[in-house]
């Protein structure tokens, strides 16, 4: 038995492309597409009761899906109240999705929860209990976290960083599942560095160069364009460490390297991705288990086996 459960907020997006069909999703776990993996969604997360149910209807997922009770609730007065402040809108660059004012209210202590939202009790459950039991059976369970390292509210680029943590800590902290159980840390790195909206971006190069590099990007919950700079090893290093990383993947190899778009055989890798991938090995001593080479979910080289 397999379990998948997303940590995060409504600002984080993520584009699941499988077997031809997109999915822009905000709420749903990516491992949805997989029928057999039970899915849930952490204590620590904020969910929109209309998003989460119109991405439950679109993924058919109803039947699989786990809402911790305590999970909050961010209602239409957040992002509203988002929306009428300067700083985040002018100075942060927030989505102004209502995330942040559901956390003041939380720290208030005056948010509604899950448990409390009428047409969400069928998803109602003790996730951390649930969690906690697989890994006592002795079953697989993967933690999706969202957003960027950098983008912690207590490690990242400050203030220009979301309202939460976001290293692998806390989310074992949105989950209830102690740092001791823990098997694998898989850090996820793109093959270049974006981000959306304001905020230190080191290396940083002009829309007209990463048009020309096919690295344009369009944020999944804005619609912003996302600025870019080229692969940052110092970055990666310290992300590496923040998270305890035990391994590496990295998505979107294929446009870095277009002759590997498509691949899924370790032995067909172009002698010049190897030594790309060696050198990044070298640089942040974890080794690197996969390459996404495709927007496909199945588009993507193994390489645990060898390593």
């Amino acid at each position: 038995m397999k379990l998948a459960i997303r940590c995060g907020s409504i600002n984080a997006g993520h584009t699941v492309v499988y077997r031809g069909r997109t999915w822009k999703l905000r709420s749903v776990p990516s491992a949805f597409v997989n029928p057999a993996v039970q899915l849930g969604i952490a204590a620590g997360s904020l969910v929109k009761p209309d998003v989460l149910l119109r991405e439950v209807e679109e993924t058919g997922c109803g039947d699989r899906l786990c809402v911790d009770g305590r999970a909050g609730v961010i209602e239409d007065e957040h992002a509203a109240r988002e929306r009428s402040s300067v700083h985040l809108s002018g100075v942060v660059g927030s989505t102004l999705q209502g995330v942040g004012e559901a956390m003041v209210d939380r720290v208030r202590r005056v948010l509604k929860l899950v448990r409390d939202v009428p047409v969400l009790r069928k998803y109602v459950c003790d996730l951390s209990e649930l969690a906690n039991e697989y890994v006592d059976r002795g079953f697989e369970i993967l933690i999706e976290g969202t957003q960027g390292t950098f983008l912690s509210l207590y490690h990242g680029t400050y203030p220009y960083v979301t309202s939460r943590d976001t290293t692998a800590s806390a989310f074992l902290s949105e989950v209830g599942i102690g740092p001791k159980r823990v098997g694998d840390v898989i850090v996820v790195f793109k093959s270049y560095v974006t981000r959306v909206g304001p905020g230190p971006l080191r290396g940083e190069i002009s829309f007209e160069e990463a048009y020309k590099l096919g690295w344009i990007e369009y944020g999944t919950v804005t619609g912003r364009p996302r600025r870019v700079a080229p692969f940052d090893l110092e970055l990666a290093r310290k992300a590496v460490v923040l998270n305890s990383a035990t391994a590496v993947a990295i998505t979107k190899v294929d446009t870095l390297f277009p002759e590997v778009r498509g691949l899924k055989d370790p032995s067909k890798l172009p002698g010049r991705v190897k030594s790309w991938v060696d050198e990044v090995e070298s640089a942040l001593k974890v080794p690197v288990v996969l390459l996404g080479t495709g927007e496909e979910v199945e588009d993507a080289v193994y390489l645990g086996g060898e390593k």
